[in-house]
This record gives structure tokens, sequence and C-alpha cells, in this order.
């Protein structure tokens, strides 16, 4: 039987879209990545426990949570390549900084691959219209080197000291020190205290420069919050 050349064609087309939909095209294109840094403090004083990872007690700094593609309606892609699975080998250079800058606090107590691997394989992979695998901890890790919080905000005589703070002074320190105004997200200790658990910085969609948020997450923070210690 001899295919008619507008048949043939239109299957091939067909056969395009799904490679396309199926491996690469999926939730590829985003608008923008927040950058998220955690302060491991609020993390470990809430109802929830944590557990340090294997290497020991994290310093005490905020550490790397992620690195999110997002979209400007507020919405996000997530597990775009199913195919593109998490390999430690390709970060191996990374470890160190990767284990000092972000480091895992969840239970039980871990080397921090099961949360790099989720990190990727939820986050990262939406991305890979830009980066791959190592680009993307490159470009978070600089990015922690770019917005070192805690010695924004101690400049600014905010300190993890069981302080309570005005959460407009903790942003406009931060909005100082990187030039951007952050989104701030609380949570709540076992006093029902509310405190700073996680800072988002706004990144263009190359990894490399924070921008204005095009949207700020709504981060159920009151007008005074905790800064606990760590």
């Amino acid at each position: 039987m001899i295919m008619k050349p507008t048949t043939f064609f239109s299957a091939s087309v067909a056969l395009l879209m799904f490679q396309c939909l199926s491996v690469l095209c999926v939730a590829q294109d985003f608008d923008f990545f927040y950058f998220v840094q955690q302060w491991p403090g609020a993390y470990c004083d809430s109802r929830q426990r944590c557990c340090y990872p294997k290497t020991g007690k994290p310093t005490a700094d905020f550490g790397i949570h992620g690195l999110w593609p997002n979209y400007k309606n507020g919405g996000y892609p997530s597990n775009c390549d199913r195919d593109s699975v998490f390999d430690e080998s390709q970060i191996e250079d990374l470890l160190p900084q990767l284990q000092k800058f972000w480091p895992t606090l969840s239970c039980p107590s871990g080397d921090g691959v099961k949360f790099w691997t989720h990190e990727w394989e939820k986050h990262g992979t939406c991305s890979e219209s830009e980066m791959d695998q190592h680009d993307y901890f490159v470009a978070a890790l600089k990015l922690k080197e770019k917005a070192n919080l805690l010695q924004i905000l101690k400049s600014a005589g905010i300190r993890p000291d069981d302080g309570f703070y005005e959460v407009e002074s903790i942003v406009e320190a931060i909005k100082e020190g990187t030039g951007f105004r952050p989104g701030m997200e609380c949570n709540v200790d076992s006093s029902r205290n509310s405190q700073l658990y996680q800072v988002y910085m706004c990144v263009d969609t190359s990894g490399t420069e924070f921008i204005e948020c095009p949207i700020l997450p709504k981060g159920r923070c009151g007008s005074s919050i905790q800064f606990p210690r760590f």
C-alpha cells in the first residue's frame, strides 16, 4: 500500500509531537526561578523533628532548599523528564560544597543524596532547556554565594538570637543587601511563635542573575517574627 504524502506528513508530525511531549518539551518553558534558602533553626524548632546529616551538625547558616522554575501566574512545572534521573557521579566534584551549603535535615539522618535527588527530579528537570544536571547545582551554589543572607541580616542588627524582629525590617535588610525584594515564609514553633523559615529570591531563566519577583509567595508571616537560634 502506498501512503499518501499528506497522510505520511501527518503521521510524522504526530510522532514528532509525541516524542517531544514525552521527553524534552514538557514544561520546559518557565518564566523565572525561585532560589529558596531555609533557616535550619526554624526547620528544627517546629513540630516536626529534624536529624543532622551524617557529616554532623550543619553550620549555623541559611542552607539551600532549592532552585525552582516557576510561572508568572504562580504555578510551576514539576517532574518534567522522568528519564533524567539524578546521577551522583555528575556532581561528584561538588559534593563538599553541597554538603556544606545544601545540607539535609530530614529524618532519618542521611548524606544529602536523597534530598538532592528530589530537588533535581522534581525541579531541576524542568530547567533542562537552560542547564544540565551539573550546571543546575553549580547555579544554586553560585547564587548562595551572591546572597549571603546571614551576613546581610547581621549587618542590619538582625541576629538568630531567639529575638523577635519586624518582618518588614528583615525584608528591607535583604533588599538593601541584594538589591531585590525577597519573599518570606514562616513556620511556627511548639509555642506557636511565628518564626523566620525560608527566604525566596527570584532569578532569571539563565539561573545567574537576581531579578524583581514577578510574584511573591504567600508566606503566612506575622508582622513580628522570631529568628531562632541554631
